[in-house]
């Protein structure tokens, strides 16, 4: 908000928001991750800037080999950081601010410390004994708790190097320099040579027809595809009001969690078009395929959806910016696995990703340069008269929770705050189906009665509206979330 009040872009605001959630939750996202930016500017052009994390040219050829038994990340997983490389890249086409002024709210707040929030606060007890320790012990050696302060003194030094000196610094000066020590001393096949290379790629946004809508979204590697794909299915059964009775309710849910079931079936075909040919699974032709598979009756088992062994994550921050020329951002941002590979760099203060574990289950093998499939879907949706911008976070929950809320908004009227509000079912890679507890008992009896396997789970979706003037938005409450404006 501050930075739009400033006269900055709807990406210059984004970027300092990025920056400051990476201090607030850095459990979830930093720049020693990657991100997705889906752009709309003042006159309607959308692009999408994609720097999501790489294969390191020295990877283990045998790494996937371990994915069914890992289940503590470390080094070996750490993909090429694409973060800054992504920030530089919008701010070089769409920012009007100067670069150095993005990054100053994100280095006081580290600097100066602020009070642990609750949903970072729930994740420092998890750390054990990894390098990550050394951020959160206080003056006698135990570990910081919930509203205790905590200063993040290397990381803002850092931030405040790539602020005065720009995005190559971090690629080819000294902090690479000493990322790449520390990555190495911890195991880490990070080279110099491999963040010499990284690009960050500006692509022209996938779009499909929502009504009176055109939804854009990321390609793949992204999880743009997928949610896509879900919601050309569910269009098709040409919903304009919310179910009402028990039984219609069901018999929507049922639908919803089919086509969630052969959205994962799906999952391992998305893949970096640069190495594996991307397949126009997101086509209205065939999803009216897929939904002639769905039976109003009754389930299958696993295998009938094209069952895929992927591994379920969790992880990411969603931000929804509109300014007020009408331009728009809709960004994703991660690290992965909470705290990522847990790897800190010490010398610089970066928490590094465990990106490569998005191949698990996905992929036989991977290939230098490679972008890891994703299921960060930043969207924007435009009318004649309205602009939505929407995305979440989760990993998994991502392309459900996302595709639920554009539903209950667009379809059945709710306003943004009911339509994110509203219970989500979420289907993980063992065709488990996981309800909100919200969700009521009747209904996810009636499920059961179908043949559905039933368990729970956790999503948070992020979005803002222009309707005319009128201006609506709402964060998810899950996490805690709130929206600004002025």
């Amino acid at each position: 908000r501050d930075i739009l009040q400033k006269g900055g872009s709807a990406v210059d605001a984004a970027i300092a928001a990025l920056l400051c959630t990476s201090i607030i939750n850095p459990q979830c996202m930093g720049i020693g991750g990657g991100v997705i930016f889906t752009v709309m500017d003042r006159s309607g052009k959308v692009k999408i800037i994609t720097s999501r994390e790489t294969v390191p040219r020295n990877v283990n050829s045998d790494l996937l080999k371990s994915c069914p038994k890992t289940t503590e990340w470390n080094s070996r997983w750490i993909g090429v950081p694409g973060e800054i490389r992504g920030y530089e890249a919008a701010h070089r086409l769409y920012g009007k601010l100067p670069w150095a002024d993005l990054f100053q709210p994100a280095i006081k707040l580290a600097r100066e410390g602020f009070p642990i929030p609750y949903y970072q606060g729930q994740h420092i007890p998890r750390i054990g004994n990894t390098s990550l320790r050394e951020l959160y012990l206080d003056k006698n050696g135990n570990l910081l708790k919930t509203g205790d302060i905590v200063k993040f003194e290397k990381l803002a030094d850092t931030l405040e190097t790539i602020a005065n000196e720009g995005p190559d610094v971090f690629y080819n000066g000294t902090i690479a320099k000493n990322l790449i020590s520390d990555i190495q001393k911890a195991g880490g096949k990070l080279t110099l040579e491999d963040l010499a290379s990284y690009e960050a790629k500006v692509t022209d946004a996938w779009n499909i027809s929502l009504g009176e809508y055109r939804m854009y979204f990321p390609p793949p590697p992204s999880g743009g595809a997928i949610l896509s794909f879900i919601l050309n299915i569910m269009k098709g059964y040409k919903m304009n009001s919310e179910p009402k009775t028990t039984d219609d309710k069901i018999l929507f849910y049922h639908r919803y969690i089919e086509a969630l079931k052969f959205a994962n079936g799906l999952k391992k075909h998305i893949r970096d078009p640069r190495f594996i040919p991307d397949e126009p699974s997101y086509m209205d032709s065939f999803a009216n395929h897929i939904r002639s598979l769905i039976s109003s009756d009754k389930t299958h088992d696993p295998q009938y959806y094209g069952k895929n062994s992927y591994m379920d994550s969790i992880g990411t921050t969603h931000l929804s910016v509109l300014a007020e020329d009408g331009s728009a951002v809709s960004v994703t941002s991660t690290i992965n696995d909470e705290f990522g590979s847990n790897v800190l760099s010490s010398s610089t203060g970066i928490i590094l990703n465990n990106q490569l574990n998005d191949f698990c289950g996905r992929a036989d093998n991977i290939f230098h340069g490679e972008r890891p499939p994703s299921n960060m879907s930043p969207s924007v949706l435009k009318s004649q008269s309205k602009t939505l911008v929407i995305g979440g976070s989760g990993a998994e929950t991502i392309p459900p929770a996302v595709a639920s809320a554009v539903m209950n908004h667009l379809w059945f009227g709710k306003s943004l705050k009911e339509a994110i509000d509203t219970p989500v079912v979420l289907v993980d890679s063992q065709s488990e189906v996981k309800p909100e507890p919200k969700l009521e008992k009747d209904v996810v009896d009636g499920l059961e009665a179908k043949g559905h396997k039933i368990a729970k789970f956790y999503n948070t979706v992020n979005a803002v509206e222009k309707a005319g003037s009128c201006i609506s938005a709402w964060s998810d409450e899950r996490k805690k979330g709130k929206a600004a404006g002025y």
